[in-house]
């Protein structure tokens, strides 16, 4: 019999080594230029459109509310003047929709912009960033930081600097709570310690979820956990603009003197300084092509440009550009795909704008009485409905009521004109009654209908069902 052969412990050892790779930690150098700029822009409308709208408060001409609330205790979602309800769910599927065609436009025709200026990772990590180099330096000062033995100064340093961290990764999870519950009250009960178990809990895992993506996770959460790296090919074609490292004019590689001709050295334009490496967020070398782990930030243009600059060498080594114009064939920016999504964008954002614009500022929801299914009063058949009148808008409004019906039907109530608050769900008990003689024998339907009285353009029908004895 032959033997099974026995595996070495030292290349088992060595196998393990290559599937495993140790994570090199990754200190982007600063870079200036003009899609930093855009990037800087970014990050302070966003970051201030986060933490400030959420202090702004709507005047609503009876009371004073936060301006953008999503209230799910009251089930009530409200953006300024705007109230959604549960009803309106269609609203939010819609817009939903719009945000993912617009990602998928977008990226068609520029490649991965969320990624690279709007991304709350890319947003988070910049801030993370700045307060990084505040504390402990510029990338060459970290870098020597962090091979250095722990002493007071390091510690004193890496503490400062965790603290912010920290410190700013608790005001986002008490701003995040915020949206959901009144934010000035949450601030308010925070200094008396009498926050509620879950807001606590919330406040603690957003802060906890910022604090480690954003200061330890960082590129690892783009490459390995987000998603849209995986399919973002999918929305590329030859004619998507992406950040492109130009080789034609770039190669052969090679350092040289400033007062140097790289032709006669038989040189590119690239010298070989590693700065676009040095930048990068994620730590790769667009030198090597177009790879899943670029978010399109472009800081790596920006230091090109520049180091270009100082060699007295054209700019656009690296550059915005799509695969047919590195190739000499021209870019296409109107192609079938993007006039697909443009018109389909179009199209769903104008429904949409035009349908919360025309929704209906009451509702009214019908329930049967379930106790009895109707009533034999002699000469006539009653049925009793609960009725849900529901006031959308943000001051008090008064309604009428009234059926609709082939049939003599009777609408019996207390209160012909009801008052309701704003934005409040008031339930009334009606009953109806017919002639017991002109009772169709499998009954029959007709309509409830809620009119304003100050408008009774407004008005809205809900179709229900008169029972009673079969004949």
């Amino acid at each position: 019999m032959s033997e099974t052969p026995q595996s070495d412990p030292s290349q088992d050892s060595s196998v393990e080594q290559s599937l495993y790779e140790h994570r090199q930690r990754i200190y982007p150098r600063q870079v200036r230029g003009l899609f930093a700029s855009l990037r800087l822009t970014g990050v302070i409308v966003l970051m201030g459109v986060f933490y400030g709208l959420a202090w702004f408060q709507h005047d609503t001409g009876e009371s004073v509310r936060q301006a953008v609330l999503w209230n799910l205790p009251d089930r009530k979602f409200h953006i300024f003047a705007l109230t959604f309800w549960p009803q309106d769910l269609i609203y939010l599927t819609a817009l939903l929709i719009v945000a993912a065609l617009s990602l998928f436009f977008f990226t068609a025709i520029a490649g991965r912009l969320w990624c690279g200026y709007a991304c709350p990772q890319t947003v988070w990590t910049e801030v993370f960033l700045w307060i990084e180099r505040k504390v402990e330096g510029n990338r060459s000062q970290q870098m020597k930081l962090a091979n250095a033995p722990w002493t007071a100064e390091k510690i004193t340093k890496r503490s400062v600097k965790h603290g912010l961290w920290i410190i700013l990764s608790l005001w986002t999870g008490m701003t995040f709570v915020g949206y959901f519950t009144p934010i000035r009250e949450l601030f308010y009960r925070l200094g008396e310690f009498q926050l509620g178990g879950w807001e606590t809990f919330w406040v603690l895992f957003y802060g906890f979820a910022t604090y480690g993506n954003a200061g330890w996770l960082r590129e690892q959460l783009c490459i390995y956990m987000c998603p849209y790296a995986r399919f973002q090919g999918a929305m590329f074609d030859r004619d998507t603009l992406i950040i492109s490292y130009d080789r034609k004019r770039g190669d052969p590689r090679g350092s040289r003197s400033k007062s140097a001709n790289p032709a006669s050295l038989g040189l590119g334009d690239c010298i070989n300084c590693t700065m676009c490496v040095q930048v990068c967020p994620t730590g790769i070398d667009i030198r090597d092509g177009l790879q899943n782990e670029c978010i399109g930030c472009a800081a790596c243009i920006d230091t090109c440009d520049d180091v270009m600059d100082k060699m007295g060498y054209p700019k656009g080594l690296i550059r915005y550009t799509t695969e047919n114009a590195m190739e000499g064939a021209g870019a296409r920016i109107l192609r079938p795909r993007i006039i697909v999504y443009g018109v389909a964008l179009i199209v769903l954002l104008s429904a949409s704008i035009f349908g919360i614009s025309q929704r209906p500022v009451m509702a009214l929801d019908v329930i049967r009485d379930r106790n009895v299914l109707y009533r034999d009063l002699g000469d006539n058949i009653e049925n009793v409905f609960i009725l849900k009148i529901m006031n959308k808008t943000e001051i008090s409004q008064q309604y009428l009521l009234d059926v609709n019906s082939n049939l003599p039907l009777t609408l019996l109530v207390k209160e012909p004109v009801m008052s309701v608050a704003a934005g409040q769900v008031q339930e009334v008990v009606v009953r109806t009654q017919l002639p017991k003689d002109r009772m169709p024998g499998e009954g029959f339907e007709f309509d409830f209908q809620l009119q304003s009285y100050a408008n009774p353009d407004q008005a809205v029908t809900h179709e229900s069902r008169f029972v009673g004895p079969r004949k």
